[in-house]
């Protein structure tokens, strides 16, 4: 089993950055893929960005890209999402996922089976 925490969120004015945290501790052999996926209220939930524990490859959703960077300290089973530039569409519930995932599913929250708590993000106009 893998263990999930996430840290960072909260409320930030449109324009401004959060930095999310994602500690990962128990199987983590198991995991290739550790990605950030987000929910607001409403919508279904959608991939964010991923990243490949081995090498660091990283896959973003269009709607983040040049804003959002995913980046990891494997010495600290961590991995972070810097969010840049965020506005009001931001606003979701921000969950850290991990699995061992194909290259072509990374973005799929389905491919995923363990799951952080969430953290919230909330962008004010």
């Amino acid at each position: 089993q893998v263990r999930l925490v996430e840290s960072g969120g909260g409320s930030v004015q449109a324009g401004g950055s959060l930095r999310l945290s994602c500690a990962a501790s128990g199987n983590t052999e198991s995991i290739n893929y550790m990605g950030w996926f987000r929910q607001a209220p409403g919508r279904a939930r959608e991939g964010v960005a991923a990243i490949y524990r081995g090498g660091g490859r990283t896959n973003y959703a269009d709607s983040v890209k040049g804003r959002f960077t995913i980046s990891q300290d494997k010495a600290k089973n961590t991995v972070y999402l810097q969010m840049s530039s965020l506005n009001p569409e931001d606003t979701a519930m921000y969950y850290c996922a991990a699995g061992l995932v194909s290259l072509g599913g990374t973005l799929f929250p389905e491919r995923y089976n363990h799951w952080g708590q969430g953290t919230q993000v909330t962008v004010s106009s």
